[in-house]
């Protein structure tokens, strides 16, 4: 459910991305200050399975530290779609994991459930991360990408349908530039601007005019000039250098945008956007920020994660009200969080856990004021049914 954008437009954080700090002045952010580093990495929601790093247990109606990371060292974040586990990418480019780990998702060796962040074992040089349903993405350096957790449908992109409890090399992708994990699904955009994908396909998510899926990648079917990926449950979304969105995949809530409720199992285009600087994808909505600082939704909105005062599905792009200056996004499962230039969080949608992080459980169909003790944040991701921040 993750976007990342390496050496092409704006490097902007959204849930799982990574943002160098060196950016932040750019983006109207304020880099944190030694002082401020030392608690800020912060998690609330649901926490059955210690997916908020706190050591301790039980959902959290307001942010909780997560427990052994600083803020300071985080670079980027993601967070799972499905049974709960996270990651935070570290700036000496290995990265830490923790939460549910029924199938290696961690990539620690094991698969037991960890409640404080530990380390994933054999990554270096790492740049960007990516968090599916029950498996990690890693794009490094050198332009490679790792997988790592369940395979079962192919989702780790290494010629097998075996889990993984270690990372392994995704096949045959080289000059890669930017990730993203769907629900069992997995993209890659190249430097060329065209767009690999790889995984369960059964909607038509992988793009390629199939619905067979892949344990290897397939390029996408007519995609050029691709800036950034992002992948839903069972759809996709790539944003075009012309800052238009193509959408591909289930459609039966809306989420691909186009007008309709057609599955499709190649990219249409996105009604009604243009300008769009970020995409992020939930299980069944998506959110984009456009380059003035506004934001746009569309697809399932049965818990108000649109943000439009309604719990109607929208199958076009609608405009979400009193939200401006927003500087990145995070889909969740059925919630969504933006970051504005003033480093503060906002949410909106399903709150059943706390994962809107307003000290309730009432759920919210219009953008929630920022949430109580978060400050000069830079960093956001969103889970299923789960929210982190740093």
């Amino acid at each position: 459910m993750h976007l990342f954008t390496k050496g092409r437009g704006p490097k902007i954080l959204l849930a799982g991305l990574m943002a160098p700090l060196a950016l932040l002045a750019s983006m109207g952010l304020s880099a944190p200050t030694a002082a401020a580093q030392e608690a800020r990495l912060k998690g609330w929601g649901n926490n059955s399975s210690y997916q908020l790093g706190d050591s301790q247990g039980g959902n959290r109606l307001t942010p909780a530290t997560v427990a052994g990371l600083t803020d300071g060292d985080v670079t980027a974040l993601a967070a799972s779609s499905n049974n709960g586990h996270a990651l935070a990418l570290l700036s000496n480019g290995t990265v830490e994991s923790w939460g549910y780990n029924g199938n290696g998702e961690l990539g620690i060796g094991n698969t037991a459930t960890q409640a404080v962040p530990g380390t994933v074992a054999g990554l270096s040089g790492v740049v960007a991360i990516a968090a599916g349903n029950n498996h990690s993405l890693a794009l490094l350096s050198n332009g490679t990408v790792e997988a790592w957790g369940y395979n079962g449908d192919g989702e780790l992109g290494d010629g097998t349908t075996t889990s993984r409890t270690t990372p392994v090399t995704v096949a045959g992708l080289t000059g890669v530039e930017a990730i993203a994990a769907g629900g069992n699904h997995s993209l890659a955009v190249l430097a060329d601007g065209t767009v690999r994908a790889w995984g369960y396909n059964g909607y038509g998510q992988l793009g390629d005019g199939t619905t067979t899926s892949r344990t290897t990648p397939v390029t996408v079917t007519g995609l050029t000039n691709v800036r950034g990926v992002s992948g839903g449950n069972r759809h996709s979304l790539a944003r075009l250098a012309d800052g238009t969105v193509q959408a591909w995949g289930y459609n039966s809530d809306g989420e691909l945008g186009d007008s309709t409720t057609t599955t499709r199992s190649t990219p249409a285009t996105v009604a009604n956007l243009a300008n769009v600087r970020d995409i992020s994808a939930g299980l069944y909505h998506n959110l984009a920020r456009l380059s003035d600082g506004t934001v746009k939704t569309w697809g399932n909105n049965s818990d108000g994660e649109l943000g439009d005062s309604t719990t109607t599905n929208r199958p076009i792009p609608i405009t979400v009200a009193g939200v401006s200056n927003v500087r990145a996004i995070a889909a969740g499962g059925y919630h969504s969080m933006v970051l504005t230039s003033d480093g503060h969080v906002s949410t909106v949608g399903r709150n059943n856990v706390g994962q809107l992080g307003d000290g309730t459980t009432t759920n919210r169909s219009t953008v929630v004021t920022p949430v109580t003790g978060l400050s000069s944040i830079s960093l956001i991701a969103a889970g299923v049914d789960f929210s982190l921040a740093a």
